[in-house]
């Protein structure tokens, strides 16, 4: 277990600080419970008796496990064991309960194959039935998208086949109808709703592409949980937002909600399909709502301002939510009153809460987030940028940007065009000009943080992870002036190689973000490629990377890092035994420590 004592500073607390996940219930034993959590000092899963209180870890690895689910009946943890982060595994299960007493298992007790007779694969996604079948999503560079349905003592059967990106999105209650996701049309980041019966005979089609002429993305958000009833809930975005309708597959009949809020709409099921739990995010912060389907109406559900991560109805009728705000450390809260699930040890000491900025940029008004620390500006300042892209920054308790500001630095965070919850027009924005187009918004953002007075011109940061990390070398190369230092993690540096070696999901994100492959379109993959401008970077730079990472693999990164050495320019390497980022408390306490220290000795 990570200990914290009291002469351990605020930021590493942060880290430190037990947190647990909203926890994730069994649909017909809701007294069962699956949470993550970092009690021992690395995320892993545990199980949770809500009847008795007890729980237990149910996974240890050396790197940590996040991926799990239960069976409807609660009887079987299912979880997907990878090597060392790098997304390429398998489906375990093991028994809920793992001996007669349900006590006295250790972590991983029972472990067995959940789906013998399928390779090793990325995940496509997974559904449960109530017998016992199981509908498994692959994705591998041979095969494409493959869906499987894996029943008791049988082998597995595949029903579906292609080379664009598909999963699995939710089985019906009596488990006859499979709903998928699909993206046969080739754009990635708008796709089709499918419902199949567990032959692969299709059901019927809800596809608001339009044969490629709109860019209007589905979701599946989930079947109505009541027997024989066949209504999906369906994410859209036919109004310029993502907002629920209830489809039937079996009659076509769609019902539009008309859900007047500002903002994007996700919705999920009551247990007994009475109403809607909605959840309204909207400029960087959310906020819940019952929709009650014999009143047609909405009613909001009490929660604080600030973010809500997830949410669920329990079948007593109350809601669980995880929140929390820039400023304070997040809680797994209940409409029933008080905190649902406590960690044990030390909370996690406060931040300050953030400010907000709004900027006009070349593509319309930009949303920033801003935590000042104490004293009179202007200040160093450090531009924690997003990954995704599809994603925004909140106001949501971080560790990484409150250490910052416990260091006398100011922290920024740019919700740049491509980022969710600012409506599809802003998240589509970014097609073409892809690095480009987010850089713009970053840099008016950056004008107004020095012209504020907030922000010393002279020590400026770019920092980010993933895409947020692919932005900082782009724009080190392309902003050279602009910046004193960048801090780039697990980040895109060579695009070209990038596509090359990265998972078959990211490669069609990538033709549909750049319009094609770097052989069909090469000058806009040199435009957008960080290793482009590399020998403009006059700032340090500092960089961190899994060496197991299929997202933004290594070799890419060591590209860019040899032409850097090669003409002598201030940089760090650190490179760790994981994928995508880590699960490991130390591990990522060791890597903020790197950064910090590297930020000082080289703004002085």
């Amino acid at each position: 277990m990570t200990q914290i004592t009291g002469s351990m500073p605020d930021w590493e607390k942060r880290f430190r600080a037990p947190r647990v996940s909203l926890p994730d219930w069994a649909e017909d034993a809701p007294q069962r419970a699956l949470f993550v959590s970092n009690a021992t000092g690395t995320f892993e899963l545990y199980a949770w008796d809500r009847s008795t209180g007890e729980q237990r870890q149910a996974t240890d690895r050396p790197n940590g496990t996040t991926d799990g689910v239960l069976s409807p009946d609660g009887e079987w943890i299912w979880w997907f064991s990878d090597t060392d982060g790098d997304e390429f595994g398998v489906w375990m299960r093991q028994p809920f309960v793992t001996s007669p007493s349900g006590t006295g298992a250790g972590a991983g007790a029972g472990d067995e194959p959940a789906t013998p007779g399928l390779a090793p694969s990325y995940p496509g996604g997974l559904a449960l039935g109530r017998d016992g079948t199981a509908i498994v999503g692959r994705s591998t560079d041979e095969d494409g998208s493959t869906l499987h349905v894996v029943r008791p003592g049988e082998p597995p059967v595949e029903i579906y086949r292609h080379r664009e990106s598909a999963g699995v999105g939710d089985l019906s209650y009596d488990g006859d109808l499979l709903a998928i996701e699909h993206t046969e049309h080739g754009d990635a980041m708008h796709s089709a709703v499918r419902v199949l019966r567990l032959d692969g005979s299709v059901v019927a089609e809800l596809d608001d592409t339009a044969g490629g002429t709109r860019e209007l993305g589905l979701e599946v958000l989930g079947f109505a949980p009541v027997a024989g009833d066949s209504r999906l809930l369906v994410g859209h975005q036919r109004r310029g937002r993502w907002e629920p309708i209830i489809w039937d597959p079996l009659t076509g009949e769609e019902t539009d909600l008309a859900i007047e809020l500002p903002g994007d709409v996700n919705a999920e099921w009551y247990p007994d399909g009475s109403g809607l739990l909605v959840t309204h995010s909207f400029e960087a912060r959310d906020e819940l709502w019952r929709y009650d389907f014999v009143r047609r109406a909405l009613i909001q559900v009490d929660t604080p301002p600030g973010t809500v991560v997830g949410a669920t109805a329990r079948p007593d009728g109350s809601v669980e939510y995880l929140w929390s705000s820039a400023e304070l450390p997040p809680e797994v809260r209940s409409t029933a009153g008080g905190v649902v699930l406590d960690p044990p040890g030390a909370a996690a000491p406060a931040s300050v809460p953030v400010e907000d900025a709004w900027v006009p940029g070349p593509g319309g008004r930009v949303h920033a987030l801003v935590q000042r620390p104490a004293g009179e500006g202007p200040f160093p300042t450090v531009f924690e940028i997003h990954g995704g892209p599809t994603w925004h920054d909140s106001d949501a308790f971080a560790a990484g940007p409150a250490a910052w500001v416990d260091h006398g630095f100011a922290v920024v965070r740019v919700n740049y065009r491509g980022s969710t919850g600012y409506g599809r027009d802003w998240t589509d924005a970014l097609k073409h000009r892809v690095g480009l187009i987010e850089l713009e918004d970053i840099a008016a953002v950056r004008e107004w943080a020095v012209t504020s007075g907030l922000a010393d011109p002279a020590k400026l940061v770019l920092s980010g992870g993933s895409w947020g990390g692919y932005l900082t070398l782009l724009g080190l190369g392309t902003q050279p002036e602009a910046w004193a230092l960048g801090l780039a993690a697990v980040p895109v540096a060579d695009y070209v190689t990038a596509y090359h070696d990265e998972m078959e999901a990211l490669k069609a994100m990538d033709r549909t973000l750049l319009g094609g492959t770097p052989e069909e379109v090469p000058e806009r993959f040199e435009a957008s490629s960080p290793i482009t401008y590399v020998d403009a970077v006059r700032a340090p730079v500092y960089i961190s990377a899994g060496v197991n990472d299929p997202r933004c693999p290594i070799q890419q990164v060591e590209n860019y890092v040899d032409r850097l050495a090669a003409r002598g320019a201030p940089h760090e390497v650190y490179r760790y035994d994981a994928g995508h980022g880590s699960l490991v408390v130390e591990e990522r306490i060791k890597q903020v420590r790197m950064e910090l220290d590297f930020a000082v000795r080289h703004l002085a």
